[in-house]
């Protein structure tokens, strides 16, 4: 695609709008599709991002007509979307919608899959681009990356382009990782395969970098010299939610801490990168996941629960092995909680501790990095009692925004110190809202712009650090009950408890 010669690529007032291309959606039918990729992309419609002959192509088992299909997607989007319902925009984007019934084995419904792509070239003018979304089952992506290749709708000539779009969890181990990372690098090159994680489209972690690297004060401290140890937390107030197919067996650690968590931790002590490109953030990351360290008693730096009934949100909850679905005798976590090291000169010796759990005291992900104290105090111990460690905290969600916690004196003759908080919160501050994860992420597919997909070298790193804890897990009793509406079981705050510290209360 040319660039367009009367602009100025200096110029930001125009943002970047994706060119002729289309999207076919494995797994329309699914609450991944109906809730989160259907109604971004008809958000970047409305925004003015998508080409007007984008087409969206539905691939499922049931047996719809293209009007049912868009009927399917009016509803989704009406119900879900964040910008305003247009009819004008609806019109223009449900004529390029089509809908191909078949399970992923048919080779006569991929048959026809190739045929209505080729129709949408000429009659949308998609040009040969494609983005094939897989919100499927991760044990079905290799079936479908196949009958793509094989009904060659995966390799194209000239300059038009195909990629792979496919969702966590890349794989349950780094066994299962590797396969699933081969089986589709047999089909797409790697440039062409996009690991959605939904958290490094969000604002606040993307801004992580910003802050570090755009400003002086913040990296000169940014080291084991005045860092005692970094806390990442993403709590969720509620249960498994009806999941229990998907979530019993894979558990805490594997959705969350495996992809969210050590992708936040890579970015809060990475390096500073040569450039704000793929290559050069993918290289720092890579280097810093190669440099976690576990520890060696993994008894005493680990926890996981279970939640137990109770009562959450002002109402009366169900434990998790009460929920429909869940085995009575599965020792699946709910909650986990790890200590991890780098082992680099920036960070020698600071703790990361990085934890996750449903039905916690609330919704809250957050990264805080916590100060070393005072080496010196002048002030008396009655003075600064209510004093503690200065923080650095990045809230991911919700409240989007960072608070700095310091010491400052309390009004009065006397001389007190006490913590007080400086917040900055997006809302306040910028008049655009931010885009939602996914609009970001799939614009970024479209225009090809990789930096915030990891590769597979990243996802096989973390499932270095993570199997380790698993396989030590599986062979040592199981996991501890601990309240809905709290925060964790006991053991989570022993762990810290052993390093002299105590958890932040988000």
């Amino acid at each position: 695609m040319r660039a367009n010669p009367l602009r100025d690529p200096q110029d930001r007032r125009l943002p970047r709008i994706a060119g002729p291309c289309g999207m076919v959606l494995f797994g329309v039918t699914g609450d991944l599709s109906r809730k989160k990729v259907m109604p971004a992309i008809y958000d970047l419609a409305n925004r003015g991002l998508l080409p007007p002959g984008f087409s969206l192509t539905g691939f499922a088992r049931r047996d719809w007509a293209d009007q049912d299909f868009a009927d399917i997607v009016h509803d989704s989007v009406k119900q879900h979307a964040r910008t305003e319902f247009r009819e004008e925009t609806w019109r223009q984007l449900a004529e390029g919608f089509r809908f191909v019934p078949g399970d992923f084995d048919d080779d006569v419904a991929f048959d026809r899959l190739r045929r209505t792509i080729e129709e949408l070239d000429e009659v949308r003018g998609t040009d040969g681009n494609h983005a094939f979304y897989l919100a499927i089952p991760p044990a079905f992506f290799g079936n479908v990356a196949d009958q793509l290749k094989e009904h060659g709708l995966a390799q194209v000539d000239g300059d038009a382009w195909r990629r792979v779009v496919i969702e966590k969890p890349f794989g349950h181990d780094l066994e299962s990782a590797r396969r699933l990372n081969q089986a589709l690098m047999s089909v797409f090159a790697p440039n062409e395969i996009f690991r959605i994680d939904h958290y490094l489209g969000k604002e606040t972690v993307q801004n992580i970098l910003a802050m570090r690297f755009a400003n002086e004060m913040f990296e000169p401290l940014w080291n084991a010299h005045f860092i005692d140890h970094v806390q990442i937390t993403m709590a969720e107030d509620v249960g498994i939610e009806g999941r229990a197919g998907y979530y019993d067996g894979i558990g805490a650690a594997r959705d969350v801490i495996q992809n969210h968590l050590l992708q936040l931790l890579a970015l809060v002590a990475m390096e500073e990168p040569q450039a704000f490109d793929a290559d050069s953030l993918r290289h720092e990351k890579q280097k810093l996941l190669a440099s976690v360290r576990l520890p060696r008693r993994l008894d005493l730096t680990t926890a996981r629960g279970q939640y137990a009934a109770g009562w959450s949100g002002g109402r009366k909850v169900r434990g998790f092995l009460e929920e429909d679905g869940v085995r009575k005798t599965s020792h699946t976590e709910s909650f986990a909680a790890v200590t991890l090291f780098v082992d680099n000169r920036r960070w020698a010796g600071v703790p990361f501790y990085l934890r996750t759990g449903k039905r916690l005291g609330r919704r809250v992900t957050e990264v805080a990095v916590v100060f070393k104290k005072s080496a010196h105090q002048p002030f008396s111990d009655s003075a600064v009692e209510e004093l503690t460690n200065n923080a650095f905290v990045i809230r991911v969600q919700p409240d989007e925004g960072i608070t700095l916690r310091f010491g400052s004196k309390v009004p009065g003759a006397g001389m007190e110190i006490r913590d007080v908080n400086m917040d900055f919160v997006y809302g306040g501050t910028f008049t655009e809202s931010s885009p939602e994860a996914y609009e970001r992420l799939i614009l970024d597919v479209l225009l090809g712009d990789p930096p915030l997909f990891p590769r597979h070298e990243e996802v096989e790193l973390s499932w270095q650090i993570l199997d380790p804890i698993l396989d030590y897990w599986a062979t040592k009793g199981k996991p501890e009950p601990y309240p809905s509406g709290g925060w964790g079981p006991e053991g989570a705050h022993k762990m810290l408890a052993r390093d002299g510290r105590t958890w932040r209360r988000p």
